[in-house]
């Protein structure tokens, strides 16, 4: 165990926040002030996975778990609704299409019913106009498959600190994956420019 002290962050209305090993007390001159959020700077976020391939699961747990995050998988919409029973998350990665016509949404619905400030991705290959517009409305990233290993991890932690914006990236409302389209449009020896996405170096 490591020896440095706990630290906890409190965070005063109007001010910044701040850290102090606990247990503490506030100091005199913050005395009479209202105390907004006191959390663990060492929270260890806890992440829901779920999809119906058991392969692909367990790689998202996988490399999740190495990143130091807590990590639950489920491989149907039923086991992922009774994980959400036993316990909130920070977030959950929903594939989109689950078992007999199940879909992300259903479980990203009933985990936020019990914690509102639950956020969610949904994993998926196409996105059609509807999806993406439901996905924008209710604040859901959209992650398309392949997934870029480098994209995967930045939108899990522009989610988990609250600075994902979902009109930051306008390409769902094509209703196509982005990929897909440009590798159909080099396949076909286009010379049209690309559409300005990095390149993937890894997916998974």
């Amino acid at each position: 165990m490591s020896n440095r002290p706990l630290y906890c962050a409190y965070q005063v209305r109007g001010r910044g926040q701040t850290e102090l090993p606990t247990p503490f007390s506030v100091p005199p001159c913050l005395r009479g002030e209202r105390v907004l959020t006191l959390v663990p700077t060492d929270k260890k976020f806890s992440i829901l996975v779920v999809d119906d391939e058991r392969a692909v699961l367990t790689t998202y747990g996988l490399i999740l778990s190495r990143k130091g995050y807590d990590v639950e998988t489920a491989i149907s919409s039923v086991e992922a609704i009774q994980a959400l029973n036993r316990r909130d998350f920070d977030l959950l990665l929903c594939d989109y299409s689950l078992e007999q016509e199940h879909t992300g949404f259903e479980v990203i619905d009933y985990g936020r019913k019990k914690q509102a400030s639950t956020k969610a991705a949904i994993l998926t290959g196409y996105a059609s106009r509807e999806t993406a517009e439901q996905a924008r409305k209710d604040g859901i990233a959209i992650l398309y498959k392949p997934i870029d290993i480098e994209e995967f991890f930045t939108t899990i932690d522009k989610l988990l600190r609250e600075e994902y914006d979902p009109l930051e990236n306008n390409e769902e409302e094509s209703g196509l994956n982005p990929r897909t389209a440009e590798e159909g449009s080099s396949a076909e020896g286009s010379t049209q420019p690309g559409t300005g996405r990095r390149s993937r170096t890894r997916a998974i």
